[in-house]
C-alpha cells in the first residue's frame, strides 16, 4: 500500500505551472500578485541602480569643474539656469538668486543670504524627493509579501485537509499536491520579499550619500557667496 501512494505521488506533476494550474483561485491570485510585485520590485531595482550610477558620475564631473578655478558667472553661463545636471540643478539654484538678488545699481538686496540658502534647500529636496521615489514601494514589498504568501499558504492548506477529508484519503498521493501548492505562495512572498529588503537598504543608503553630498555642496556653495557679501 505504501508502495503504491509512493508511485501515485511520483506520478503527480510538482512543476511550478502545475501546481499553479491545480491551486484554488484565491491562491492563485495570491501567488499573481507576489508575482507582479516582484516585477515591479526589480524593475525599481534596475532603474534606480542607474539613477544612482548616473548621478553619482554627474555629481564627480561637476566637482572636478566647479574647483577647478573657473569663474562662477561664467560656469553659470555654460550650464544655464535649467541644466540637467542633479549638481547643477543645486548650484543654479543658488546663482539665480544671488543675480535676481542684485539692484539695478548693483547693490545687493536685504537678506540675499537666506535666500539663496532657501533657493538650494528647495533644490535638494526636489532632488532628494525624485531619488528616493520607488523607495517606499521596495520596502512595502519587503515587509507585506511574505505575509501576504502565508495567506495563501494558509488558505492553501485549509482547502488541501478539506479535499483530504472528502476523499476521506490521507495517503501521499493525495497530501503531497495540496501541501505543495499552498507552500508555493509563501516561497513566492519570500521571492519577492527577500531582494527587496535587501536592495532597499541599499539604495536607501546610497540615496543618503548623494543628498549630503548636495547639502554640502550647498553649504560649501553659501559660504564662498558669504565671503563675496561680506567684501
Amino acid at each position: 500500500m505504501e508502495t503504491e501512494a509512493l508511485t501515485l505521488a511520483q506520478e503527480v506533476d510538482f512543476s511550478m505551472w502545475a501546481l499553479f494550474a491545480r491551486a484554488t483561485i484565491l491562491v492563485k491570485f495570491v501567488m499573481l500578485a507576489l508575482v507582479v510585485a516582484s516585477f515591479w520590485s526589480w524593475s525599481i531595482i534596475v532603474q534606480k541602480i542607474i539613477t544612482f550610477r548616473a548621478a553619482r558620475a554627474e555629481a564627480r564631473r561637476f566637482d572636478r569643474t566647479f574647483w577647478s578655478g573657473e569663474p562662477l558667472d561664467e560656469f553659470y553661463e555654460e550650464i544655464g539656469p535649467d541644466p540637467r545636471g542633479r549638481s547643477e540643478r543645486v548650484f543654479a539654484a543658488g546663482m539665480t538668486e544671488w543675480r535676481r538678488s542684485h539692484r539695478d545699481d548693483g547693490a545687493l538686496i536685504a537678506g540675499a543670504q537666506a535666500r539663496i540658502d532657501r533657493s538650494m534647500d528647495v533644490a535638494i529636496q526636489k532632488e532628494a524627493e525624485s531619488l528616493q521615489s520607488g523607495l517606499g514601494v521596495l520596502a512595502t514589498v519587503g515587509s507585506v509579501a511574505p505575509f501576504v504568501g502565508l495567506f495563501g499558504t494558509v488558505f492553501g492548506i485549509m482547502n488541501a485537509f478539506v479535499e483530504i477529508a472528502e476523499q476521506q484519503n490521507t495517503n501521499l498521493a493525495v497530501v503531497a499536491p495540496g501541501i505543495a501548492e499552498a507552500l508555493l505562495a509563501t516561497g513566492l512572498g519570500l521571492m519577492a520579499a527577500i531582494p527587496a529588503v535587501i536592495f532597499y537598504n541599499k539604495l536607501s543608503g546610497d540615496a543618503d550619500r548623494l543628498i549630503g553630498g548636495y547639502e554640502a555642496f550647498a553649504d560649501e556653495f553659501s559660504t564662498i557667496l558669504s565671503r563675496q557679501l561680506d567684501g
